[in-house]
């Protein structure tokens, strides 16, 4: 007979990422509505006031998954960008890929990163790894209007027309709209044309 949920052992080193995996799951699964402390005891087989002990309530679950995406998007993008010496369309096509790899396999948990990005209450932790995430790409920027490469102006609004292109693909195949295949086979010419424009040359 398995042990209860009161009595399964655990080691407390490994109860949060487990609470977390299960959150994720769940997330994924069933979307942030269906995210409870209780549910997640019961999901990792441990006692109802074991999850407590690392998430205060769910506002603190959600800002620790949030934050954990935010932490593997920033590996994902610093893996990237390893080679900051290669030419700006090289390095732009890197992170976008990096981006949009994590949107497709990560949705629900992006729309949550962003809805968290967005509160008022998020913590300092969060909010360091918003600006971390976003930073890849004003580096970027910054780096190639040194080298003459990209126009000049606010690093930051150059990067937020970036970004937001690349989220507006993730927005669209989120929501089937494109397929996530045809996205990425097509990335090459969509950062081409974001760092080229439209008009005739």
């Amino acid at each position: 007979m398995s042990p209860s949920p009161t009595s399964r052992p655990y080691h407390h080193g490994d109860l949060r990422a487990a609470l977390l995996r299960s959150a994720e799951r769940t997330l994924r699964e069933k979307g942030a509505g269906a995210l409870s402390l209780r549910e997640l005891a019961r999901d990792t087989g441990v006692s109802h006031a074991a999850p407590g002990r690392h998430f205060r309530d769910k506002q603190a679950l959600l800002d620790a998954l949030a934050l954990d995406g935010y932490e593997r998007l920033n590996q994902a993008l610093a893996t990237a960008d390893a080679h900051p010496d290669r030419p700006l369309e090289q390095r732009m096509t890197a992170l976008a890929r990096a981006y949009l790899g994590f949107a497709v396999e990560n949705p629900a948990l992006l729309e949550l990163m962003f809805a968290r990005k967005h509160e008022p209450d998020r913590t300092a932790q969060l909010a360091a790894a918003v600006d971390h995430s976003l930073g890849s790409f004003t580096r970027l920027v910054a780096d190639a209007q040194e080298r003459g490469e990209i126009v000049r102006g606010d690093p930051e609004r150059i990067t937020l027309v970036a970004a937001a292109s690349l989220h507006g693909l993730a927005a669209l195949i989120a929501g089937c709209a494109l397929d996530a295949e045809e996205a990425l086979a097509g990335l090459d010419e969509h950062v081409h044309l974001l760092l080229h424009g439209l008009r005739p040359r």
